[in-house]
């Protein structure tokens, strides 16, 4: 009897539990502020926006929705905040990525007005605390896409 109650015991405690095992899901994992450099070119020219913040808010646990900040400095040519909802992301090698081919939305200016816009060809590169994001902007009746480069490191 008292043989069975070891036994019972040690069989009990060799089973782990399946929560030792979960991983983090991977929008989980890149959430966040990030700040860093952006690029913007366009019609060849390249112009940095000095220092600028993105933010990474979960859509689900394998996509995220992603936040470019206002783009300013330029008066009336000026972009408010727009947000880029449902980019998928993928586990590989050390990197978590994540990609798009396109957004609409429309967002309101500074005077009140909508202005639609188009983000495309979105990929972002999440490694340990960094990011690298390329994507094209179409802002509104702007006759060219801006092409956006950003690169940061998580607040």
């Amino acid at each position: 009897m008292m043989f069975a109650a070891v036994a019972v015991v040690l069989g009990m405690s060799a089973c782990g539990s399946d929560d030792d095992d979960k991983e983090v899901a991977l929008a989980t994992q890149v959430i966040g502020t990030y700040t860093g450099n952006e690029i913007i070119t366009v019609m060849g020219d390249e112009s940095s926006n000095g220092e600028a913040t993105y933010e990474f808010a979960k859509n689900s646990d394998t996509s995220i929705d992603m936040t470019i900040p206002e783009m300013g400095g330029m008066g009336p040519m000026s972009i408010p905040k727009l947000l880029v909802k449902n980019i998928t992301l993928t586990k590989t090698s050390n990197n978590i990525v994540g990609r798009l081919a396109s957004f609409s939305g429309t967002v309101k200016t500074a005077d009140g007005s909508e202005k639609a816009y188009t983000v495309s060809d979105i990929v972002v590169i999440f490694n340990e605390k960094n990011v690298v994001a390329t994507f094209l902007v179409k802002y509104g009746n702007m006759p060219f896409d801006m092409v956006t480069n950003f690169t940061g490191t998580k607040k």
